[in-house]
């Protein structure tokens, strides 16, 4: 049973990446207080597109590592309470998110799996798809 049918049927409410960023950064201490008891109290969706632009943002603009931000997003959506959009694409993102993928790249393929291929002119690309063993072949057009 996939994990989001297990979770209460309470009124689910959708994040957008600034909460995200507040409640992984800390950095505002009253919108952390509020995010904070967002997570602890509703039900809340993580849609993919805010998870990757939150990593973006944390990466780029908070100059945190790699490392670390994959650490913090796992552990977002393994919270009780978070349903995340396509969860096993982003698991698989951030998973090769801890090998050095870069995780826009990464959560474009895994999200992909539908397709017989997947095209770029991004040769990095490739070669990282290839040593990371991606379902999809990634070619270029």
């Amino acid at each position: 049973m996939p994990r989001s049918a297990t979770k209460s049927a309470r009124v689910v409410i959708a994040v957008d990446t600034n909460v995200v960023v507040r409640l992984l950064t800390g950095d505002e201490p009253r919108q952390t207080d509020r995010a904070r008891h967002l997570f602890e109290t509703e039900t809340v969706f993580l849609p993919k597109t805010v998870l990757l632009e939150a990593e973006w943002v944390l990466r780029r603009l908070y100059r945190l590592q790699r490392g670390a931000v994959v650490r913090g997003l796992e552990a977002l959506i393994s919270l009780p309470n978070v349903r995340c959009e396509d969860e096993s694409a982003v698991s698989q993102a951030l998973a090769w998110g801890r090998t050095g993928m870069d995780f826009a790249d990464a959560l474009h393929l895994a999200a992909s799996r539908a397709a017989e291929r997947f095209a770029t002119f991004d040769r990095a690309l490739i070669k990282v798809a290839v040593s990371a063993a991606s379902e999809v072949p990634v070619v270029e057009p």
